[in-house]
């Protein structure tokens, strides 16, 4: 059973840098950023090789869950070295880390909330899971599939398009409400709101 005092710990993927910022693989760290701009928190180095913000979510009172909100700073296929070295450091079951990340399989702004599963090809939950297991939860963000022939790696490193970027900021917005229902109401409750 989990420790209602242990917090819990929202890692947004991506990876670090400014000539990453605005790649479609950096969509969870933009989530994270909205976050902690919601908490009001700024995000600080860790040791763990990671920023990290911790805080809380949800009305004032019992209801509301200590977060510690991370963007790990190495690069997306070894996100599972710092976010294990933060579950240790904050003592987080596994059951209460949220992985944000970018998902090639459904559809550009579509959001699909889960606990456990596969990594479907992405480096970021394939490091995550070698180092942890599968049984955390997941927000993936659809980002849909590369056009003609376009390898994946050179899409998922590629910036929005102009036509995603009118939209971008509502889907965003959408997914930290999506990240802030699961931690205060529930995964089904999520799910039956969000997973579009």
């Amino acid at each position: 059973m989990t420790d209602d005092a242990s917090p819990w710990l929202v890692v947004g993927l991506g990876n670090p840098g400014p000539e990453y910022a605005a790649n479609r693989h950096n969509v969870g760290f933009m989530v994270a950023d909205l976050l902690a701009e919601r908490t009001g928190g700024k995000f600080k180095a860790h040791k763990a090789r990671a920023q990290v913000v911790e805080g809380r979510m949800g009305p004032p009172g019992p209801a509301n869950r200590r977060v510690v909100l991370a963007k790990p700073m190495s690069y997306m296929n070894l996100s599972g070295g710092p976010v294990t070295a933060l579950r240790d450091f904050y003592k987080v079951p596994v059951d209460r880390i949220v992985a944000i990340h970018d998902e090639l399989d459904i559809d550009y702004g579509t959001l699909r909330l889960k606990l456990g599963g596969g990594d479907n090809g992405h480096n970021g939950l394939k490091s995550m899971t070698k180092s942890m297991g599968p049984d955390y939860h997941r927000v993936r963000f659809g980002i849909g599939r590369p056009p003609g022939r376009m390898p994946v790696a050179d899409f998922v490193l590629k910036d929005f398009s102009s036509a995603e970027r009118k939209e971008l900021g509502y889907f965003v917005d959408r997914a930290a409400d999506a990240v802030e229902c699961m931690i205060l109401d529930g995964l089904e409750r999520a799910q039956g709101t969000y997973n579009s």
